[in-house]
């Protein structure tokens, strides 16, 4: 099943984001294909102000368990996380066949 995460980082967390962003990109390489996709929600002016995230995972304590894993979660970035039960509607991301 798909969970996705959708975090707001703590106002005034842009340099500490920066930071700890190459051991968050470790991080989210070390998922595999466990990770569906990623990237920063942006604010007005094109910074990051949050993030996406989509995994797979059995259940939603198992992805839970896989986001909090991840450093912006573990360093206090975000001032708050949701995650939710995704459903794929549509994929034009995808390459075609």
């Amino acid at each position: 099943m798909l969970f996705a995460m959708i975090a707001k980082d703590k106002p005034g967390m842009l340099d500490q984001r920066l930071a700890v962003r190459p051991v968050h990109l470790e991080h989210l390489e070390s998922l595999g294909q466990q990770l569906r996709l990623a990237g920063a929600l942006l604010d007005a002016d094109g910074k990051p102000e949050g993030s996406l995230m989509v995994i797979e995972a059995e259940t939603i304590e198992a992805a839970t368990a896989l986001f909090n894993a991840d450093p912006f979660v573990k360093e206090g970035i975000f001032a708050s996380t949701e995650i939710k039960p995704w459903r794929l509607a549509y994929d034009h991301m995808s390459p075609k066949a």
